[in-house]
């Protein structure tokens, strides 16, 4: 009988998956990780609610259950490069990488030297074995679809992960949990930081970096209001700029006409701002991108014509790897590409990542610089 240990986080996603191991006949354990200790003492601490939900769930299934803290590999690994990245202006995706490091490194070394064969997660994705290669392919529910957050997984770890709802729907994943009375069937989505939580962002960064007030302008330099600070904006947001509806005096835009992000001005500590969506300083058709990680452990050969994602549910576009240029000949995973889009696409974000696809098949990605 195959051991398996499953990551239990309190949630629907990975009830259910834990229920569908143990219908499998595997030999099921799990473990609730926390990795954050930072405000356990000042009244918000999700983590002690979702264990109990947790630990509620291995009872009903009768799975053996424990918790483990990696909150100092987080602190190391995660959190210190989250806030690098919003220092130096950029919006980083820390799911990304708490999946590379936390939940596929730390997590799937602690389980395996438990005497695990294999780990589980509640991913919305799927993993294909063909040839001896490993394939992570999209999950079944294109709403949910995880992938995107889990292309910096190679070879190894991706041989022993099981994505058990993968091929399901999530609106067969809650009635799974309702039919089997799991408590967590009606339980809301999690949407916060990963292992942080759902909190006051603005409030919350500050904590840790210092604000630097300066002047929201236009492109033509007139200055329309006032930011709190570079790292509390994004490029293409629209709500929580605080310059509402009024219009500027020496752009060609009216009141009426809703303002968006376009660009930081690091230097002069300004954020640019433009009226109406379709304005050209919100679109790019290009990229450049670093860090990069191919899935098959080789990058494709460019020019490369395949899909890609430079954000979370957005649609798949089609695009061209235009070049590749490696930075480290031991390390066939660091390098840089360029893309080139078929359509301009909408504020992309340095920071972010830009994932690439073939049909359902996650070939990999990169950190858009």
């Amino acid at each position: 009988m195959i051991n398996i240990v499953t990551g239990l986080s309190g949630g629907v996603d990975s009830s259910v998956a834990a229920l569908l191991l143990k219908e499998q006949g595997f030999q099921v354990s799990a473990i609730f990780m926390k990795n954050w200790n930072e405000d356990d003492n000042e009244g918000y601490c999700p983590a002690e609610e979702d264990f109990a939900d947790a630990q509620s769930i291995a009872a009903e299934l009768n799975i053996p259950f424990h918790g483990v803290n990696f909150a100092p590999e987080y602190w190391d690994n995660v959190f210190s490069y989250f806030l690098e990245e919003y220092k130096a202006g950029r919006t980083p995706n820390p799911d990304i990488l708490c999946n590379k490091e936390i939940k596929f490194k730390v997590f799937l070394d602690y389980a395996l030297s438990q005497g695990a064969e294999k780990i589980a997660t509640g991913h919305y994705a799927r993993v294909k074995q063909e040839n001896g290669q490993f394939y992570l392919l999209k999950g079944k529910d294109n709403n949910k679809d995880q992938s995107y957050f889990l292309y910096t997984l190679g070879q190894y770890p991706l041989s022993k992960t099981l994505f058990p709802i993968g091929e399901l729907e999530k609106s067969a994943v809650r009635q799974l949990a309702e039919d089997h009375n799991l408590a967590t069937w009606d339980k809301k989505d999690s949407t916060g930081i990963c292992f942080i939580g759902e909190r006051d962002f603005t409030q919350f960064l500050s904590r840790y970096l210092p604000a630097q007030p300066g002047d929201i302008v236009t492109p033509e330099g007139e200055i329309v209001g006032q930011h709190q600070g570079l790292m509390y904006h994004t490029l293409g947001q629209r709500k929580g700029l605080g310059i509402g509806g009024r219009a500027s005096d020496k752009g060609k835009m009216t009141a009426g006409q809703p303002w968006f992000a376009a660009q930081k001005d690091l230097e002069n500590n300004q954020l640019i701002v433009v009226q109406g969506k379709h304005h050209p300083l919100l679109y790019r058709n290009n990229l450049t991108a670093s860090k990069c990680h191919w899935v098959s452990g080789k990058p494709p050969v460019p020019p490369y014509q395949c899909s890609a994602k430079t954000r979370y549910r957005q649609p798949d576009q089609n695009c061209t790897i235009t070049a590749i240029k490696s930075t480290s000949k031991k390390d066939e995973n660091s390098s840089t590409c360029m893309v080139e889009f078929a359509a301009p696409q909408f504020a992309v974000t340095a920071g972010q990542s830009i994932v690439f696809y073939s049909g359902e098949v996650c070939l990999g990605g990169a950190t858009i610089d």
